[in-house]
Parts: structure tokens; C-alpha cells; sequence
């Protein structure tokens, strides 16, 4: 696999990552054989450092230092809060047009952490698909920035809100992501990092990098007809 090189220079790289892919190993899904990490060093021919982490069915932007100082110097600027993120998501049901959720998030230990996300609605779509109680299906596509960076933390909070990311397991909607399943062919988390803007670490300037959404949710947004994301404009 070739992964897509969307920035580079001599401190840093960054890639769009695909959906499934894992940023490293780990004990919970021995059932990958391939890793960004791996993957990219193998690309490249260099040592590579994830400085911040994305789910594993999460897609889009992620960052890898190419040197010890910047990777100190840009771990800073994410434990500060400093650096800002977007992401698109596709949830179940007509969220509000804005909203900034402020709510605790448990870690595994039973610790409090605070978490807060913002997001804004870009589109609704309601289906003509006939499911459960329901004989048409909605949905949102939203637009989405956290102010802190807790585990699972945007998939947590639309679950909160009962919008649950489409194709999100575990915090998700068994009964949608089936019927994504059965009738579309579609098991991909529809949640992607589309932007990251940080400081520079060597030369202080700031950088701002975006992913054009993987071809999987595009392929979603036009099967139930998403207009205001189309295709060409995914890609601009």
C-alpha cells in the first residue's frame, strides 16, 4: 500500500490516512498486519514518530515527526491544546445547526476528564429507506472541532447526543450500521480528519494541512444525496 504523502519537508511529514488502517501495533487488534508507521518508514526510507494518534476507522490527517526535537516540540503544542482540528462526520438523525458539547469523558482507570467538541451542521438529508419504525431515514453531515483531545472523544459525544457516527462501533447504532451494511456495502466509520493547523516547529511559521475525504464516504454521501459536498468539491 502507498500511503498519500500530503506535506513534507525535513522536520515533518503528514499522510491522509485510509480508514482501517492502524497508526502502530497494538495488543487489541492482532488481527493487522499493516501499519502507518511501517508503511510510511517503508515509503520513505526514514525513521518515522506518530506525534498524536487517529482511531483506526478513522481517516484524514495525520502527523509524523522525522527528528526528536521536532517531535518534543509539536507533542507540546498537542498537550497545550494548540493545535487545531476539523473533521466531517455522518450521524443518524437532524442535529442542531451549531453546538459546543461540554461533557466529562470517563478514561479506563474511572478518572474524570473534562472534553469539549464543537461542531456545525453543513447539510441534512432525509431517505426514502423504510427501517424499524421508520419509513424514511435521516441524517447530517457535520462539521466538527474539538477543544481537547480525549479518546474516542468525538465519537462519545454524538453518541451522547443520540447522533451516533454512522458506522461507529462501539459507541455507534448497531441497527444503522447494519442496515449501512446490507443495503449500501458500507462498514467505514464516517468520521475523517479533513484539517490540522499547528506551529511549525523549526522554522515558527504556522501550517495548515487538509485531506480530501477517502473514496468510501464520498461514495456514501452521493448514494444518499448529499448535495452541498459533492464530489468535485471533496476535492478542491
Amino acid at each position: 500500500m502507498q500511503l498519500e504523502i500530503i506535506f513534507r519537508d525535513e522536520h515533518l511529514v503528514a499522510i491522509n490516512k485510509p480508514h482501517g488502517l492502524l497508526v502502530h501495533k497494538s495488543r487489541l487488534a492482532a488481527d493487522a498486519d499493516e501499519f502507518a508507521v511501517q508503511l510510511l518508514r517503508n515509503q520513505l526510507g526514514v525513521r518515522v514518530t506518530p506525534v498524536h494518534r487517529l482511531d483506526r476507522k478513522t481517516g484524514g490527517v495525520l502527523l509524523f515527526a522525522l527528528n526528536d526535537e521536532s517531535n518534543k516540540v509539536l507533542n507540546l503544542q498537542f498537550d497545550q491544546n494548540r493545535v487545531h482540528k476539523k473533521y466531517l462526520a455522518m450521524v443518524r438523525g437532524y442535529t442542531p445547526d451549531e453546538e459546543r458539547v461540554d461533557y466529562d469523558l470517563r478514561k479506563e482507570n474511572g478518572q474524570l476528564q473534562r472534553a469539549v467538541t464543537n461542531f456545525r451542521t453543513l447539510e441534512r438529508v432525509e431517505v426514502p429507506v423504510a427501517f424499524g419504525m421508520h419509513e424514511t431515514q435521516r441524517y447530517s453531515l457535520v462539521e466538527v472541532q474539538p477543544e481537547t483531545g480525549r479518546m474516542h472523544q468525538i465519537r462519545k459525544h454524538f453518541n451522547h447526543l443520540r447522533h451516533p457516527i454512522i458506522g461507529d462501533r462501539p459507541h455507534g447504532c448497531n441497527k444503522q450500521n447494519r442496515l449501512f451494511k446490507e443495503r449500501w456495502n458500507m462498514s467505514t466509520m464516517l468520521l475523517h480528519a479533513t484539517e490540522m493547523e499547528f506551529e511549525h516547529p523549526a522554522q515558527l511559521s504556522m501550517v495548515k494541512l487538509s485531506a480530501n475525504l477517502q473514496p468510501e464516504f464520498v461514495r456514501t454521501l452521493q448514494l444518499l444525496g448529499f448535495q452541498s459536498f459533492r464530489t468535485e468539491k471533496l476535492k478542491d
